[in-house]
């Protein structure tokens, strides 16, 4: 057989699921399939960490993270004062598949908010105000990431 490269498959998900799976064997999908979603938690997960960093940095206090409920995962809880922050951490290593500030749609945003009032209330906590934010982390393929928060998307 002779050797592929992604590049002489250019719809997505074509090794994964297309022509060329047969010849890799039954498992092989499964586990391209595992390493890319065990590298996109990764690369989630190392989005978080640096989140956290910056916000501690800019004088917040991190509450909570990776808080779950019946309605899903609040990847950062944090205080901004006498402000509770909801923080949604979207990390990309590139826009092709959109800034991670698009893809906070008006469904995310609406789950957000159900997300904030079920961590209140399973902390019977009663902040001055709660606003939510979006963390967009960008790690480049050398150098440092670059963070940038948009503060009350929702």
């Amino acid at each position: 057989m002779s050797a592929f490269c992604r590049a002489d498959f250019p719809q997505s998900g074509f090794l994964n699921t297309g022509p060329l799976l047969p010849l890799l064997g039954a498992s092989a999908g499964r586990n391209a399939h595992s390493m890319t979603y065990a590298r996109n938690r990764a690369l989630g997960d190392y989005g978080e960490r640096v989140a956290a960093e910056h916000l501690k940095s800019v004088g917040m206090v991190i509450l909570d993270r990776n808080w779950t409920c019946r309605f899903g995962e609040i990847d950062i809880v944090a205080r901004d004062g006498s402000t509770l922050v909801i923080c949604e951490v979207k990390t990309r290593t590139s826009a092709t598949h959109g800034t991670p500030l698009e893809a906070v749609t008006g469904q995310k945003a609406t789950r957000l908010r159900r997300l904030a009032s079920a961590w209140l209330e399973s902390h019977a906590v009663l902040p001055d105000s709660v606003r939510i934010d979006v963390v967009a982390v960008r790690v480049p393929a050398s150098g440092a990431p670059q963070v940038e928060r948009v503060t009350g998307v929702a």
